[in-house]
């Protein structure tokens, strides 16, 4: 087995951080931790652990070492699905190290894991224990190249000594973007906001383990770099191009990509306004056009199964809900709401730019995160929508209906789309090179 990476997961921080540990763990510092509950807070600029008979230890930084191989920790309240309608807290338990540093006067906990047995738990987390194993190894290998060029690209960041900027705002337009680069202490975080990740909580199915042994190490390259290679739920058709979600950078492989086994010919340029309207009404033949429920039960974890409508989706709002949610949302007083106006749309459809017009103001907003933030108390399930404006009086409409196709920001892989090629007898060599453009698969770490 090739050697394994090491990389540091943050999963969660708390004013009080308890957790419990269930074998001995050693410090750094050579201080022996026996099994039992802890709380963690920082005091006078130094984490200090407690027990209920007093301190145990206070050092600027805390790094915990399982003295076995099957020693665990576990974190209390960890939250999952954060700002998503599925939000929820839960104990999770984990292997490898605990490190805690201070983050704003609270603990933060990081588990410091290999890279492979990280991916183990993400594969399981992610995917469901029925998906097939082409799906499982395709996930495999975009989930361990995402995060290798995440890192690659922290360390770029650093020796650049640029400012790396996520955000663009003028009196008339607000610009954000949200991608991993808000973690500066850690690698990567547990949540959906990079991949989900819940350590040994989650059962790791034979399948899940295998898909990662099956493919260790293995890498999608492109130009001889590692893939920055993303995934969402559900592109709703098509796939979108990475510059219209994140960063103004064009990355030739996370480009526009039709869903289908009958290519580019089947769609138009859903940039229009008038060939997006027809798209998203309808539902057109795509992969991850399907309402087969042993398929999506290996993409959708259950408290995800409520959501069937993901692929085409309506979203209603009176005058009142719409303009208190986005004055609460965005923290801008529009005023009452008289028009939501498309400005700019990507090659799937979704809005890279919408404006928003109030009678005591009017601003664009992007790009897609940011729109789906705005217009929902969790997020819409994509920014690929049109809105009929219903009702109107003195001016305004009293009803707006949002139509809406796909579910998640449609850059790379559609989960649901690969789970259905997998049924189908796709390979996962197959399905990485339908949803990643002139890739290839390198068999070692950089």
């Amino acid at each position: 087995m090739k050697q394994q990476p090491e990389i540091e997961v943050g999963i969660i921080a708390r004013e009080e951080l308890e957790f419990k540990l269930g074998c001995e763990f050693i410090s750094e510092q050579k201080e022996k931790l026996l099994p039992g509950d802890y709380t963690a807070v920082v005091k006078n600029n130094k984490i200090t652990i407690r027990t209920g008979s007093g301190e145990q230890m206070a050092e600027k930084r805390i790094k915990l070492l399982p003295v076995n191989q099957n020693s665990f920790f576990e974190l209390k309240n960890v939250i999952i699905g954060v700002d998503f309608h599925w939000e929820q807290e839960e104990n999770q338990q984990f292997q490898g190290k605990l490190k805690l540093i201070p983050e704003d006067g609270k603990v933060r906990a990081i588990n410091v894991i290999g890279l492979e047995d990280y991916l183990k738990s993400v594969i399981s987390s992610e995917m469901s224990a029925t998906s097939s194993p082409e799906l499982l190894k395709a996930h495999a290998v975009i989930s361990r190249s995402w995060l290798l060029a995440q890192i690659e690209k922290t360390k770029s960041l650093k020796t650049g000594g640029g400012l790396y900027q996520t955000s663009h705002e003028t009196e008339d337009e607000i610009t954000r973007w949200y991608d991993r680069e808000d973690h500066t202490t850690f690698d990567v975080c547990a949540d959906d906001h990079c991949q989900r990740y819940q350590g040994i909580t989650k059962i790791h199915s034979e399948k899940a383990l295998q898909a990662v042994e099956e493919t260790n190490g293995e890498l999608l390259m492109y130009e001889g770099k590692i893939c920055d290679a993303r995934f969402s739920k559900c592109c709703g058709g098509v796939s979108e191009n990475f510059e219209n979600v994140w960063e103004p950078q064009r990355h030739r492989y996370l480009t526009k990509v039709v869903d289908s086994e009958f290519g580019e010919t089947t769609c138009v340029d859903l940039r229009q306004e008038d060939e997006a309207e027809l798209w998203i009404r309808n539902k057109p033949h795509a992969f991850c056009n399907t309402t087969d429920q042993k398929i999506l039960s290996q993409v959708l974890p259950d408290f995800d199964q409520k959501t069937t409508d993901f692929y085409r989706w309506k979203v209603e709002y009176s005058q009142k809900e719409l303009s208190e949610l986005i004055k609460k949302r965005s923290g801008i007083d529009f005023g009452e709401i008289k028009k939501l106006e498309p400005v700019k749309r990507g090659h799937s459809s979704r809005l890279i730019e919408l404006k928003i017009h109030g009678t005591k103001k009017s601003l664009t907003v992007g790009k897609e995160l940011e729109i789906r933030k705005w217009l929902s108390e969790s997020h819409l399930y994509s920014s690929a929508f049109v809105v009929d404006h219903l009702n109107e009086k003195n001016g305004l409409p009293q009803k707006f209906v949002l139509t809406g196709a796909g579910w998640g920001h449609g850059v790379g892989l559609c989960q649901i789309g690969a789970a259905v090629m997998g049924e189908k007898g796709y390979s996962y060599k197959e399905i990485l090179k339908h949803y990643f453009k002139d890739v290839t698969l390198n068999l070692s770490y950089k």
